[in-house]
């Protein structure tokens, strides 16, 4: 089944909402109940990793559930997606995480309109951004190819795991990373840092496509060695 264009931008920015508002609400609800930094980041962690799993599976089917202008430019340079769709997507990716910081904010009651003042920058958390969105974009291409109903728990397992193991806490998504610098709470970031985090995330998500591009295609020497087994 296909679904009409308007149908897939309300998917992906319903989707990208309610994934901002898990990330930027359960790092308000950890802080409030914990002054624990690494209690609270855990918090926010399996909030964030299980809405990936929900939010997958009950939209992928609609449209794809990228929610993240970095998978959508992968799927639109590998074809997958027309790029003549792709702005559209990110449009309602950006719009959709907008809403949902705002969100958050009314639900925990704090002022809907927020800068973060968090600072997140330096060599070290770029090259964190793009090592993250590079796993990222390669679990979800391997996933797809070998292993598609599984992709919403290896899309939500991956970011989980990547929210500790990257010194950024693994952003890896330009429309999360704005969306959360429409917040200064826990999940903020200052929107001075968000090119260098955008950069990082591009690089890395183009680096994966090319790489996998080549990698998930059967070399030379085993088809040959498939034919000789016939």
């Amino acid at each position: 089944m296909v679904f009409d264009l308007p149908r897939r931008l309300v998917s992906e920015g319903l989707g990208t909402a309610l994934l901002v508002a898990t990330v930027v609400g359960s790092g308000i609800m950890a802080t409030s109940l914990t002054q624990d930094v690494g209690l609270a980041l855990l918090g926010n962690t399996l909030a964030t990793g299980a809405i990936l799993v929900v939010l997958i599976t009950i939209l992928a089917p609609i449209s794809g559930a990228h929610f993240n202008p970095a998978v959508s430019l992968v799927f639109a340079i590998s074809r997958s997606l027309p790029k003549r769709h792709f702005l559209c997507y990110v449009l309602a990716q950006v719009a959709g995480g907008a809403i949902g910081a705002l969100a958050a904010h009314l639900m925990f009651d704090l002022p809907l309109v927020q800068l973060s003042t968090k600072v997140r920058t330096g060599g070290a958390q770029w090259f964190s951004e793009g090592v993250a969105t590079f796993g990222l974009v390669t679990v979800i291409l391997a996933g797809i190819r070998f292993e598609q109903k599984a992709v919403p728990w290896l899309v939500g397992l991956y970011i989980t795991a990547a929210y500790w193991f990257t010194a950024s806490t693994s952003f890896a998504n330009p429309a999360v990373a704005f969306a959360r610098s429409l917040t200064d709470t826990f999940s903020g970031i200052r929107p001075v840092d968000l090119p260098g985090f955008w950069v990082a995330e591009i690089a890395g998500a183009v680096a994966a496509l090319f790489l996998f591009t080549w990698l998930l295609q059967p070399g030379a020497s085993s088809t040959l060695s498939s034919e000789a087994k016939l």
